[in-house]
């Protein structure tokens, strides 16, 4: 870039910085001097891209004469045109200058460019031979070292028989002391130089022990008397440490005594003491987890096997405190409180279990898992093997007694219910004929069947099943939760559901009863409850502990025979009570209707919208429907009250029969059934309401005109009824037998 010297440098024209030619600088003086070295430093140095435009405008802005208003001088293009080509030759001569200089530039940076590729193939051959010397220095180093090696190995291999002989040296000069009877021996002497003294007895009793006993009897006594006495005195400088808690003296004298063979009973005695004021809380089980815990914390800097050791606490706290403490809760119960022991069982294997699983997270040797188990069973093994037969005889004996209790609550002295083939022959008997087969039992409304007599039944299995998923070896469990669900079966489905479904049956009243009180459809709503909750329970507890066994089809297929069971028998009761319903509608029927009700005296002087007979037949109607829905649930509902609707309605029409009616008269009983019919509404059957419908329209022949009786049995909702049907219809009109009638409907 050019320096402010430069922008004053003479211009093309041969003139200093103070003129220009032409003398236009002359009149500008020092100011347009300034102006225009002002204009060439920001061509120059501008950090901006540079626009053309706006540099010419500030260049004729500048320029005198350039303005196009008014002002000292006027606009002269000629100036304008000179100072246009004069700076138009100092840009040139500005490009030529910057020109020469990138040029030199160039060749500067190219020469450059030369020289540093020709260092770095110097650097990169100089690179190249210090590798190779690198790599002879490595052989170098690697012969050396194993020179050295090889070296070392010499010398350990002289070394080493040197040591030995010295060491059997000094043993030899031990043993001579023994051979004489004398321990002069300072190493024997000073009782602070036990771990010495300890290390060489132990090397001299095994020697002995190769020694001919006949000729070294004596000093092999003595060597042993010693090898006691330092065991024992090692043994009791432990327990001392160990009740001052000195942990790194008890770390060396565990580590002596590894070697000899009195090690087992100083593991035994640190277990001995650990235990000592260890079980001072009522929970014996939390104890022993906290006793544990602490001592697995400390045996791994006593102990150089501490998994060893920790085992070995755990083993004897399991066969000594646990078993005892087991055994004295168990016992006393065993025999004469079957619940309170399987409460104590339960109880106890659990948290046994709940004891091994914290267990789990100490380092106890490679099959912990095994381990725990063999000790868990080695405790409870009496107890598990017939754990069963008490579980299901308690089971028995529980479900027995609620069921006598409730029985006994209600002054009820249970029916054996028949089994066999007459029982049978009686069931198929009363499914085919729906025949009440023996007397009627009086209930007085009771349906023997109790929510509270289920919920125990229930709960007491349920425990059931939850000890026996515990306690239960898993080869076993599937087999023992089946016993358990079949004596569930027995008592809940079979002595109590069915025996209610049994007595309701027989306490269902004939068909042609008067005023009988039908007490069936609560004991299907109660029976309806109760197998939701027993479905339940199969689902939530049985199922987990044989679902993948082959117990499960055979708990399947027999609650399913338990169900087919019991709908058989809910079936036949509902058809029963139904009948007797449809009884009472007829003893209503025919106790209230008269004949006279649809053949007036006086056909001018009928007040009533509908009979005595409809009203009474209506409220018993709408009242057994809400029962019906009180009773039941889902499809069971609807499915029932069709079944009822449809028999309504045949009694119904059954009943229109009877009668004969005259003009008022079938008015009359066109309002009846339009009141029934508002009644089928309540079943919210369509089925039902058609055929209500139908029928009056049936009633609408009884008073229509003679002539239109053939476009009425043309009607949508007549077409389609059998043209007997229709006559029948017909015929009961009072003017039937009218020439005139008899004719438009032949």
């Amino acid at each position: 870039m050019a320096t402010t010297a430069e922008l004053f440098e003479v211009g093309p024209g041969g003139s200093s910085g103070s003129g220009r030619p032409g003398g236009s600088r002359q009149r500008g003086g020092w100011a347009e001097e300034l102006a225009f070295a002002r204009c060439r430093l920001e061509v120059l140095g501008r950090k901006e891209p540079f626009v053309a435009d706006e540099y010419i405008e500030r260049l004729v802005w500048r320029t005198p004469g350039g303005g196009s208003r008014g002002g000292p001088e006027a606009f002269d293009p000629k100036r304008l045109l000179e100072e246009f080509v004069n700076h138009i030759q100092e840009l040139q001569i500005m490009d030529e200058r910057i020109q020469r200089k990138v040029e030199k530039l160039e060749q500067q940076c190219q020469k450059e460019a030369k020289e540093f590729a020709r260092k770095v193939q110097e650097l990169q051959k100089s690179n190249q031979v210090a590798f190779q010397h690198f790599q002879e220095l490595d052989e170098h180093i690697s012969y050396v070292a194993t020179k050295v090696c090889h070296l070392g190995d010499q010398l350990e291999g002289v070394n080493t028989p040197r040591q030995r002989a010295v060491e059997a040296q000094k043993l030899m000069k031990y043993f001579n002391e023994f051979l004489d009877g004398q321990l002069k021996s300072d190493v024997f002497t000073n009782s602070e130089k036990i771990k010495e003294a300890a290390d060489i007895i132990q090397k001299l009793h095994l020697i002995a022990q190769e020694l001919p006993f006949d000729r070294f009897s004596e000093v092999k006594s003595k060597i042993a008397s010693k090898y006691h006495d330092l065991e024992c005195q090692l043994i009791q400088e432990f327990t001392s440490a160990q009740r001052r808690g000195e942990i790194s003296r008890m770390r060396e004298v565990a580590a002596v005594l590894l070697h000899f063979k009195g090690y087992s009973h100083c593991v035994d005695v640190y277990i001995k003491q650990c235990q000592e004021g260890a079980y001072l809380r009522n929970d014996i089980f939390e104890d022993a987890a906290i006793l544990c815990q602490r001592v697995n914390k400390q045996v791994g800097d006593i102990f150089s096997n501490p998994e060893t050791v920790l085992a070995k606490l755990i083993q004897n706290v399991f066969e000594i405190k646990l078993q005892s403490f087991v055994k004295e809760q168990l016992e006393e119960c065993r025999k004469s409180d079957a619940e309170q022991y399987l409460k104590n069982l339960y109880d106890l294997y659990t948290r046994t279990t709940n004891l091994s699983s914290k267990l789990m997270e100490f380092n106890l040797g490679t099959d912990k898992q095994t381990f725990l188990s063999k000790l868990i069973k080695s405790i409870f093994i009496s107890y598990l093997e017939n754990y069963i037969e008490v579980e299901t005889g308690y089971l028995k004996s529980r479900s027995a007694m609620i069921l006598q209790r409730y029985y006994d609550s209600k002054n009820h002295q249970k029916r054996s219910i028949g089994t066999g083939g007459i029982q049978d022959l009686k069931e198929r008997i009363r499914q085919r004929t729906n025949l009440p087969l023996g007397p009627s039992i009086d209930t007085h409304g009771e349906t023997f069947l109790s929510q509270e007599v289920v919920v125990n039944l229930l709960q007491e299995t349920k425990q059931a099943f939850e000890r026996c998923h515990r306690l239960s070896d898993p080869s076993d469990l599937p087999r023992n939760a089946f016993r358990i669900f079949t004596i569930l079966v027995e008592f809940l489905c079979i002595e109590h559901i069915d025996y209610a479904l049994e007595t309701g049956l027989a306490g269902i009243p004939s068909s042609d009863s008067k005023n009988a009180n039908l007490y069936f459809l609560d004991v299907v709503q109660q029976a309806n409850t109760i197998f939701h909750l027993f479905d339940k329970q199969f689902n939530d507890h049985l199922m987990p502990l044989i679902s993948s066994s082959p117990k499960l089809s055979e708990c399947l297929q027999k609650k399913k025979e338990i169900i087919e069971q019991m709908e058989m028998k809910l079936d036949t009761g509902i058809d029963r009570t139904l009948n007797c319903m449809i009884g009472q509608m007829k003893h209503i029927l025919a106790a209230e209707q008269k004949k006279t009700d649809f053949k007036p005296e006086d056909e001018n002087n009928v007040l009533i919208q509908y009979t005595n007979a409809c009203v009474k037949v209506c409220a018993y109607v709408r009242k057994q429907v809400e029962k019906i829905k009180n009773s039941m649930d889902g499809k069971n509902v609807d499915t029932v009250l069709m079944e009822l609707g449809v028999r309504f309605h045949r009694l119904i029409y059954e009943h229109l029969q009877q009668y004969s009616y005259s003009c008022m008269g079938g008015m009359l009983a066109i309002c009846d059934v339009a009141e029934y019919r508002k009644c089928a509404k309540d079943f919210k059957i369509p089925m039902v309401l058609h055929l209500f419908d139908t029928l009056h329209a049936l009633c609408n022949l009884l008073v229509v005109a003679p002539d239109n009786l053939k476009q009425v049995c043309s009607g949508e909702q007549l077409a389609n009824l059998d043209k007997n049907i229709l006559h029948s219809f017909v015929q009961l009109r009072a003017d039937y037998r009218s020439a005139r009638l008899a004719r438009h409907f032949s």
